[in-house]
């Protein structure tokens, strides 16, 4: 267990930011799934956009590594536009 008051701080820190990225991974997965059960070409493409900058934030904050991001953004759009 930590014994320093900067180690104790570190704790609750990597704590909250746990909870963050779980909710901001979570929610991405579920935005996701939501598109590629879309059957509507135009709601599909409206909905893009937000997907891929979810997508790029998790990249950004290197909660998913960059090149996962490209992976499922190209993905996501060979999937749209073959609608």
């Amino acid at each position: 267990m930590a014994h320093h008051k900067s180690a104790k701080k570190r704790i609750r820190q990597d704590a909250a930011k746990r909870l963050r990225n779980r909710y901001y991974k979570k929610s991405t997965r579920t935005a996701i799934m939501k598109l590629r059960e879309m059957t509507d070409k135009k709601q599909a493409e409206a909905f893009l956009p937000k997907v891929i900058s979810m997508i790029d934030k998790l990249a950004k904050r290197n909660t998913w590594h960059k090149n996962k991001a490209s992976n499922l953004k190209g993905k996501l759009m060979k999937h749209v536009g073959s609608m």
